[in-house]
């Protein structure tokens, strides 16, 4: 079961869960002790923490209604909270023999670094003294406890210690560990010693696989030789290099933010100073020197000089808050004071200046930055990645990550050398239709904001719009969505609009006219001049002009029909690891006022005819298991179960008392396994069109500031991912990015034949896939429609098309038309079709009928 268990290493049985920084330490801890009490009754439980910062996290963390309590989600603890004592509160407890009269469970959480300390100096730690309260001292409380459960954080520190050796007194009757660096250093020169107790190895390759945590990058210059700089040469340019990489992760995560509807995330930059006076200097360097003081206002300085006293105590409060997105603070200069503790989820840069061997600079630095701060991986890599900027220690950093030992596979970013192509910036993706109205990206009258970015210049004409007529064309757009959802909302008044073409309509554009004159207030309305157009014909030509820049997308959701479920299959029953014994089924009572023990003879149960019957009843129970639709099989399981205890019990006394008395155990175990073999009995979904066609999203990309146009061959291909294009004549958006250069052609070949085309972001079409056990979105590369079809189009590598994520997603794309089409035709538009095509088959002077005729999926 576990290869590498081979010594507890302590006193007492102690086991080592090894886990990869930022996966969930601490919430691990709380399903430990929440299994525990739930399966076994476990009521006393001992967490060590390794130092201050710890000690004060876990506290937080034990805590209801905090950010990250443990037993969040947890019903048995819902009503009454386990009961925390800390190494500050123990000595002010008297009640603790007799336990708190609601609290399920006691938590003491302690600090063994002061443990260390006291017995360093000498002393019996303060847990070992004697408790006015308690007539003893708590150690010898806890020493009493004949289920203390011992749980260990950060375990690699309280491994040869003085303040463990005490520890041990207290016979715990299980030591649970829990650790990012299963090892022991064994001095210099020499490899680290394993843990010889590890039950579950999840090392940080592994989580960072599995997408739990973001993807460390050495960054270094492209061409740099460390060996024709200075030391303090090497430094500048190091911060420079950083400050360029934290700028332009600025901009993808807020591009990210954009498009999702996600929150924003500020990143900040961890600079790593050789000590304080080093701190102070880089502190004047980044707040005065560089970028003619930028960033003054925007760095603190981590160190014990900094942190105490009243300014100390605003440092202090500052580096706890630099999670949020409204504190300034961009750049940390700590001196190694930042270790195991300190938990936040958006370092992306870390700059470090001290001397330290490989291996130290990769574990010690990347351990801070590896939480992601949406909690997954957004398939987005600035968003994934965290980056170490490593001028001078490149190659070696490379190579001890090669290392077959080595915790990682880092990945490399090579930049380009300063004074090359323009940084990059936000830009907003704005549908065409907005800017011909003179509106912004998310449909509101544009008007220029004070300090922002200047965007590259638009070549789509704007409407001769006043700000009074845009307001105009902005209600227009928002009864034209209102309408367009009206079957879903019931409004038995509204015109039905199942496609854009209705817009052409005389008499819906009068029925628009009616509702938007309703929405304006008389102030808004008594603003347009007397000598230009009527508010009807605002509204005319504001349908006119979405009725030619919309593509009929209707939102679609495919759902299980009702009445579909699903069936168990019959399986081999395995309960080989339960060895359940008869019981003393003795009646035992308690005088109140003698307190002698009374003896009854043998308690009663409610016996069964059949074994069987005593699982089945505990079975049925569950309320995924009829009994008139599964009664077959769950017997058939229940005999299985008989059968293997009959194996060694002798007889049916013993039979009937495991059981009478256990039957609700050995049914948990049936009920467990029947679930793996549950299999979903879907049937035919049900398709529901919530909306007839939907509004385009505005959306916003990372580019350089310089716009290409589409018969613009990128100097560099591989870097058309930073490039914006523009200047089209068909594209539903004014901007859009590329992939690829083969994205590129293929929107050459649509800007020629298609009425309207663009880029689908993500939740504008809906449409998901398997991948694995979870359910992805797909997002095609384009939507488009021409005079006779509307088009879903993939372009991939031709090696890639036929692996099974490519193929589980032209599936899901494939049965999207299907639906869409049913419904589009059916009330007078288009059909829709898929096409995959492979990047070769894709070129300039390739036709849409072409390839379809040729890659039709």
């Amino acid at each position: 079961e576990f290869p590498h268990l081979s010594d507890f290493e302590r006193d007492f049985p102690s086991l080592c869960f090894a886990l990869a920084t930022g996966v969930g330490k601490t919430r691990l801890m709380g399903a430990f002790i929440a299994y525990l009490h739930a399966a076994y009754g476990y009521r006393h439980f001992f967490v060590l923490a390794p130092n201050l910062t710890i000690y004060e996290k876990l506290i937080r963390d034990f805590t209801p209604n905090t950010a990250k309590y443990v037993f969040k989600g947890v019903a048995e603890f819902a009503g009454a909270a386990p009961e925390v004592i800390t190494g500050d509160t123990y000595e002010q407890r008297a009640d603790l023999r007799s336990g708190s009269l609601f609290a399920p469970i006691q938590i003491n959480i302690f600090n063994i670094s002061k443990i260390n300390t006291e017995v360093r100096g000498g002393r019996a730690p303060r847990i070992k003294r004697l408790s006015e309260y308690l007539g003893q001292s708590y150690f010898d409380y806890l020493a009493e406890l004949p289920e203390l459960v011992l749980l260990m954080d950060e375990s690699h520190r309280y491994r040869a210690s003085a303040g463990i050796r005490v520890l041990n007194e207290l016979k715990p009757l299980l030591g649970l560990e829990l650790t990012a660096t299963p090892f022991t250093e064994a001095g210099a020169n020499k490899p680290p010693v394993p843990f010889k107790n590890v039950v579950m190895d999840y090392p940080l390759a592994r989580a960072i696989e599995d997408g739990f945590v973001k993807e460390p990058a050495v960054v270094t210059q492209q061409n740099f030789d460390p060996s024709a700089h200075s030391s303090e040469e090497i430094e500048r340019i190091k911060l420079l290099d950083g400050l360029r990489v934290h700028e332009e992760t600025k901009v993808h995560l807020l591009t990210y933010a954009r498009n999702q509807g996600e929150p924003p995330v500020k990143p900040f930059i961890l600079v790593i100073a050789r000590d304080t006076s080093h701190a102070s200097q880089l502190m004047k360097l980044i707040t005065t020197d560089l970028f003619d003081g930028r960033y003054a206002g925007k760095a603190i300085q981590v160190d014990s000089g900094t942190t105490s006293g009243a300014e100390g105590d605003d440092v202090v409060r500052r580096l706890l808050a630099v999670e949020s997105y409204d504190e300034p603070t961009e750049i940390v200069i700590h001196v190694n004071m930042l270790k195991e503790g300190w938990d936040v989820t958006n370092l992306y840069t870390i700059v470090p200046l001290r001397a330290a061997n490989a291996r130290t600079l990769i574990e010690q630095s990347i351990g801070r930055g590896l939480r992601l701060p949406y909690g997954r991986k957004t398939g987005v890599e600035p968003v994934d990645r965290l980056n170490i900027i490593a001028h001078d220690r490149f190659q070696e950093v490379i190579n001890e990550a090669g290392r077959g030992d080595s915790p990682i596979r880092l990945k490399i970013l090579v930049l380009d050398a300063p004074g090359g192509e323009a940084s990059l910036r936000n830009v907003a993706l704005t549908p065409t239709l907005n800017a011909l109205l003179g509106l912004d990206a998310s449909g509101e009258v544009a008007a220029p904001k004070a300090g922002q970015d200047a965007q590259p210049a638009r070549d789509t004409p704007r409407e001769v719009m006043t700000p009074e007529q845009a307001i105009v064309a902005k209600a227009t757009l928002d009864v034209i969505n209102e309408l367009s959802r009206s079957r879903a909302s019931g409004d038995a008044t509204a015109p039905r609009l199942t496609s854009s073409t209705a817009l052409h309509d005389e008499s819906v554009q009068r029925e628009i006219a009616t509702r938007v004159a309703a929405r304006l207030t008389p102030a808004q309305a008594e603003m347009l001049p007397a000598d230009g157009p009527s508010m009807f014909a605002i509204v005319q030509r504001t349908t006119t002009l979405a009725a030619e820049h919309t593509i009929d997308i209707p939102r679609i959701q495919v759902r299980p029909r009702a009445g579909a479920g699903g069936h168990y299959e019959h399986f081999k029953l395995d309960i080989a690891n339960l060895h359940l014994q008869p019981v003393d089924q003795q009646l035992v009572g308690h005088g109140l006022q003698s307190g002698r023990e009374v003896l009854y003879g043998e308690a009663s149960t409610v016996p069964e005819a059949r074994p069987a019957d005593y699982i089945v009843r505990n079975l049925i129970d569950y309320d995924d298991i009829a009994y008139d639709e599964q009664a077959e099989l769950i017997y058939d399981l229940a005999h299985q179960a008989v059968d293997y205890l009959k194996s060694y019990l002798a007889t049916d006394s013993a039979l009937h008392n495991v059981l009478a008395n256990q039957g609700r155990l050995i049914a948990e175990h049936v009920h467990a396994q029947m679930c793996t073999h549950w299999h979903d009995d879907p049937g035919e979904p049900e398709v529901v069109v919530s909306q007839d066609f939907t509004p385009l999203k505005p959306g916003a990309v990372t580019a350089v500031r310089h716009v290409y146009g589409l018969m613009d061959t990128p100097p560099d291909l591989s870097k058309i991912g930073t490039l914006v294009f523009g200047g089209f004549a068909k594209c539903a958006y004014d901007y859009q990015k590329f992939h690829s250069d083969t994205e590129r052609l293929l929107a050459i070949i649509l800007e020629r034949e298609a009425r309207r085309w663009f880029r689908p972001l993500r939740g504008q079409l809906n449409i998901f896939y398997r991948q694995g056990m979870h359910e992805a979105e797909y997002v095609p590369d384009f939507v488009a429609a021409t005079a006779d079809s509307n088009w879903l189009l993939e372009t991939k590598r031709a090696s890639d098309v036929a692996t099974e994520e490519v193929q589980a997603k032209a599936k899901a794309g494939t049965t999207w038309c299907t639906h869409a089409s049913n419904y589009s035709v059916r009330h007078g538009g288009l059909p829709w079709r898929y096409l995959l095509i492979p990047h070769h088959a894709v070129a300039v002077n390739a036709t849409l009928s072409g390839l379809a005729a040729t890659h039709n999926w």
